[in-house]
């Protein structure tokens, strides 16, 4: 497993940008698939986007897909969610998450995932 801490959360206004970062403390995240959880109040945590380890496939829920990005550095040591257009209804605790390395499944399951952060808070006022 890999300790995650993302962060660039906040409060922005509804049709404005934010930019979560995700990185793991002292290691690169090369081999591993990566991916972007949110749970709001009284919601399960459910799937917002993701990268396969080898970069070659981007994965996205349908209600953020045209408005959000995933990606990663060159040198594989940050992982980031570029949300624009924001909305209200993405209000929510961001997690980041790891897979085991060189994973080959699905990412939409929170059960694929073996390494998460502590969330960060992105509020979208109306």
């Amino acid at each position: 497993q890999v300790q995650l801490v993302e962060s660039g959360g906040g409060l922005v206004q509804a049709g404005g940008s934010l930019r979560l970062s995700c990185a793991a403390s002292g290691r690169t995240l090369r081999t591993y698939g990566m991916g972007w959880f949110r749970q709001a109040p009284g919601k399960e945590r459910e799937f917002v986007a993701a990268i396969t380890w080898n970069d070659d496939m981007t994965y996205y829920t349908d209600s953020v897909k045209g408005r959000f990005t995933i990606s990663r550095d060159n040198a594989k040591i940050t992982v980031y969610l570029q949300m624009n257009s924001l909305k209200p209804e993405d209000t929510a605790v961001y997690y980041c998450a790891a897979t085991r390395p060189y994973y080959g499944g699905s990412y939409y399951a929170t059960s694929n995932f073996i390494s998460w952060g502590q969330g960060t808070q992105v509020t979208v006022s109306s």
